[in-house]
């Protein structure tokens, strides 16, 4: 459930198959990361190892931010002291053994982010450890000449030696870079945040997540404490509901209605510059934590993936064939029209689909996605895009399978 949640893998591989981002789609997932941030901050939790390797992307390149292993609880009037997290996104403060409040180490972090996202590079980097942390404390980093002054403004005062005069995300929410077309959702305004006007949806979804009856999530609203269990799992449940909305605005025009299989042609054409067919990802090699720079990191994994092997899978879901790839996914095609099925193209190997259920009006959404798994076999995956069970689900995986006329390999699981 924990990996269909984030489906689209790590910011770290995103940047190293992209290299640096252009500006706007750099801009959305700070957007993105800020806002998270600024949630955990809000809620005195301070994080400690933000780097892209730590925040996640789902099916619709949202991030989410992961691994709060090294986080920590702020109390009011009181320091921290523990070195942890990254070398390359440590702040100086955290590399000296200096005492820290908190948020200072995120912003940090963050503008080490921000410098990876539109250059492709980190700022502060070095092999050699001791020469690393010099470069840290000394605040001076290289700054590329296709980045605009406006950015550079923001990277500097994230970047900032000097933990009080770091820039705050109060700041960073006003600056002009940010603020350019900002979602509304990620920051709601603060009346919003009341617990004056319940959910009931949501109060509902975390007593069935933390069984707990109605009445003890409205005494933890009413309690007016921001730290209980029951009221974060519900602040979490409204934030959702109003990203999934907002999510759902957006996608909901781009569908494509079926008429019939598109020409021999197509696929090679849509998309062909940017959608390669991917590896099984229980085939990936696994990536470091840091590395030279992001950009060669690919010319790494090659090298190992060759020289140590890769361990293969015992059982996959989904339908196995050793079709060549275009003629699977021309069969895709037939199949949905022949179920009825709506698409939408994501790229050459990933489609959207969905169909009316023509009892309760309700859309079933599904995503396929056909995976490299080796030299001879491919595998098309099944993904429910619904936010619950749907019970067409599983009659509609097997009349797919049927009218494809593809069969799972012998031993293999469904």
């Amino acid at each position: 459930m924990i990996m269909e949640y984030v489906s689209g893998g790590e910011l770290f591989e995103y940047i190293v198959k992209c290299g640096k981002l252009k500006e706007a789609e750099a801009r959305r997932f700070f957007q993105q990361i800020i806002s998270g941030v600024e949630y955990c901050h809000r809620h005195m939790i301070v994080h400690r190892d933000l780097k892209p390797e730590n925040l996640l992307l789902d099916n619709n390149k949202n991030v989410k931010i992961a691994d709060f292993g090294l986080s920590n609880m702020m109390t009011d009037g009181e320091f921290l002291r523990t070195s942890c997290g990254s070398p390359n996104y440590a702040a100086p403060e955290v590399i000296s053994g200096k005492l820290y409040a908190g948020p200072e180490v995120d912003i940090w972090s963050c503008g080490v982010i921000l410098y990876a996202l539109l250059c492709g590079t980190l700022p502060f980097d070095d092999e050699h450890v001791p020469t690393l942390f010099r470069k840290i404390k000394s605040g001076i980093f290289p700054i590329p000449d296709h980045l605009n002054s406006s950015v550079v403004s923001l990277i500097t005062k994230c970047l900032q030696v000097d933990a009080v005069q770091r820039i705050t995300i109060k700041a960073i929410r006003e600056h002009e870079w940010f603020k350019v077309e900002l979602p509304e959702y990620l920051f709601p305004p603060e009346e919003d945040l009341d617990a004056s006007i319940v959910d009931t949806d949501a109060v509902r979804e975390v007593c069935e997540k933390c069984h707990v009856t109605e009445d003890e999530v409205h005494r933890a609203l009413l309690s007016g404490d921001p730290q209980d269990q029951l009221v974060i799992a519900y602040n979490l449940v409204v934030d959702n509901k109003r990203i999934a909305d907002e999510a759902a605005k957006l996608q909901i025009r781009d569908f494509y209605f079926a008429s019939s299989p598109p020409p021999n042609d197509f696929l090679l054409k849509h998309h062909a510059e940017n959608s390669p067919l991917r590896p099984h990802p229980e085939r990936m090699p696994e990536m470091q934590n840091t590395s030279a720079t992001l950009d060669p990191l690919l010319a790494t994994m090659e090298r190992r993936t060759s020289t140590s092997g890769m361990k293969k899978a015992k059982w996959h879901l989904g339908i196995r064939s050793q079709s060549k790839p275009l003629d699977i996914m021309h069969e895709v095609f037939r199949a949905m029209k022949s179920l009825g099925f709506e698409w939408k193209i994501m790229n050459n190997w990933n489609i959207f689909v969905r169909r009316k259920n023509p009892v309760n009006g309700k859309y079933f959404k599904m995503s396929l996605q056909l995976y490299q798994v080796d030299q001879r076999s491919y595998l098309l995956d099944f993904k429910s895009l619904n936010t619950q069970d749907h019970p067409d689900q599983q009659k509609v995986t097997s009349m797919t399978r049927q009218s494809m006329h593809l069969a799972p390999e012998d031993g293999e699981n469904q």
